[in-house]
């Protein structure tokens, strides 16, 4: 094992050489209480960074058996060192000097979710600990310098390990209470099925953002409070009793005048499938896991999937019970993004009628009076939410603000008000009861069918130089082709579609064989993860930094809406 005697040796004798020598220095050094790994070095100064990671042993690290001996607890404490980490690092990028990306020290940025990321991983059996990171190492022009490299590699990099990656180093009460939160979440989520609930936002919960581009609470918000007929108590493992209001299983509408709240309460939950770290204000805010944001989005890609379900007959004879189209509408696909969600596993839908397909959603009294059944090929979800409860399990949370329509479906309304909650369901139904409705029943369908195979890509497989591309949280792109996911709105960071993309990767040239279907591949891709981490979809080579986990949901998204797929 080389020493960092070694590593500084190799840097004086690689000084002013090119810049191809500096891949001399790829290899593992021992330094003091930690290996610094370099993995991977850079072509030139202008090129993606250099990968690094530390390791440090767990009896080294020495942070306690308590903080990570549950999946839960191991993903907050690697959260909370991964945070600290960056502080530190923020202070130093840059410090360096030079041409290009020389300096350049960078670690996962966390939002406010708390997410599983390959940015920092804790061993749940010895408590060894990795930190992986890019530095780029500095040039003068194209020529290497190697002072410069020297002051991160043994100035800066040190201070910010010692300083937060050894528990004797930090606030024990703060890795302890990380520890507590994340259980408490942990708990509210595996109480919600038992009592009958969908969702939980908890009394004094901050659901209003910064701003557009911050996810930070408003300051000064109105803090939530649930109505006294919705109030849920819980008693928590690590924390007080805590109240709020129950969403429970069924169809839940939300409804009330414009800028009152309505979407902003929906917004909490979407993002309520994830936990969220202490200060965010929607620490409590817990959602079903497998909650399902659906809206319309018209021109994505639809391959082969049964919306009989929602739309048959069509006058160009296309078969709905394996819809197929390049380009679809509002409709279809809000109704291919129901059955997809479905096949997902999802329990609880979640939808705005702003983003929302209005032909797909109700068909108003006049119009069905005007036009009959017969000649019209949509069945809107209002016909089918009760059934999609009752026969198949799947809760509906649906924001309404102009239609009443649903009224008479819902088991509970509350209306927002000034960003007060208040449930109105009998008053509504009330009202609901003077309208005179056109009753007219729904066709029967047959259950959606999800066996969709896929066959693989053989050009994909013969290219052997893949790029995976992010751009912002609006699309991935494998090589030339783009896969769109600006409206999965669920999608929290950027990193988790890193990882969707060596996903897609990994399943073109493994798992796509004709004969598995489209759930059998994610049950793979999920269970490889579980099992082995992020290494499992990255072929052996150097694992990124830049990978966050996403949900089993998310990922029927992704592979639902690559164009290039064949099913």
């Amino acid at each position: 094992m080389k020493n960092q005697t070694d590593l500084k040796n190799m840097l004086n004798r690689i000084d002013h050489r090119s810049y191809p020598a500096y891949k001399d220095i790829k290899g593992s050094y021992q330094f003091d209480r930690y290996m610094l790994s370099i993995d991977h070095v850079q072509g030139d100064p202008f090129a993606s960074p250099s990968k690094i990671s530390i390791h440090i042993l767990g009896n080294e690290a020495a942070f306690p058996a308590a903080l990570y001996d549950m999946k839960v607890k191991r993903i907050a404490l690697q959260d909370c060192l991964l945070r600290q980490f960056s502080g530190q690092i923020e202070r130093f990028s840059f410090k360096a000097k030079g041409s290009g990306k020389s300096g350049l020290l960078s670690v996962s940025r966390c939002g406010q979710e708390i997410l599983e990321r390959s940015g920092c991983e804790v061993d749940m059996k010895n408590g060894d600990l990795i930190i992986r990171m890019e530095i780029g190492f500095p040039a003068n022009g194209r020529k290497i310098n190697a002072r410069e490299l020297e002051r991160i590699l043994f100035e800066f990099l040190p201070l910010c390990v010692r300083k937060t990656l050894f528990y004797q180093s930090l606030d024990s009460r703060m890795l302890e209470r990380t520890a507590e939160l994340a259980v408490d979440q942990q708990y509210i989520r595996d109480q919600l099925p038992k009592l009958g609930l969908t969702a939980f936002i908890a009394n004094d919960a901050i659901l209003p953002r910064e701003s557009g581009v911050s996810q930070k609470p408003m300051r000064n918000a109105i803090k939530f409070h649930s109505p006294k007929s919705m109030e849920v108590t819980l008693n928590l493992p690590n924390h007080r009793n805590i109240n709020g209001m129950g969403l429970k299983k069924g169809i839940n509408l939300i409804v009330g005048g414009g800028y009152h709240g309505k979407s902003t309460v929906l917004k909490a939950l979407e993002l309520g499938v994830y936990n969220h770290i202490a200060g965010d204000g929607r620490e409590y805010v817990i959602t079903d896991r497998t909650a399902m944001k659906i809206r319309s989005e018209d021109g994505r890609s639809i391959k082969n999937v049964d919306i009989s379900m929602f739309i048959n007959d069509l006058p160009n004879k296309k078969d709905t019970r394996s819809f197929y189209t390049e380009d679809a509408s509002g409709s279809t696909s809000q109704a291919a993004n129901v059955i997809e969600s479905m096949e997902a596993g999802t329990r609880l839908f979640l939808i705005d009628e702003d983003t929302s397909a209005t032909n797909f959603m109700i068909r108003d009294e006049l119009m069905q009076r005007v036009v009959h059944r017969e000649s019209e090929p949509i069945t809107p979800f209002i016909d089918r939410i009760r059934g999609l409860y009752e026969k198949d399990g799947i809760s509906s949370i649906i924001v309404a603000g102009s239609s009443g329509s649903y009224f008479r479906k819902a088991d509970c309304i509350v209306q927002m008000d000034h960003y007060i909650p208040k449930e109105i369901t009998k008053f509504a139904k009330e009202e609901a009861e003077k309208f005179m409705a056109v009753s007219e029943s729904a066709p029967k369908y047959q259950h959606p069918s999800f066996a969709r195979s896929i066959k693989a890509d053989r050009s994909f497989r013969k290219n052997n130089r893949i790029k995976i591309k992010t751009l912002g949280r609006d699309s991935v792109s494998i090589n030339h082709d783009t896969i769109d996911l600006r409206y999965v709105e669920q999608l929290a960071d950027v990193e988790q579609l890193v990882t969707l993309g060596y996903m897609v990767k990994y399943a073109e040239i493994h798992l796509f064989d004709g004969e598995k279907s489209l759930q059998e591949v994610v049950d793979i891709l999920s269970d490889s993860i579980d099992q082995n981490g992020f290494a499992a979809i990255c072929e052996g080579h150097n694992l990124p930094s830049d990978l966050a986990r996403p949900r089993r949901q998310e990922i029927f998204a992704c592979f639902n809406r690559y164009r290039t797929l064949h099913m």
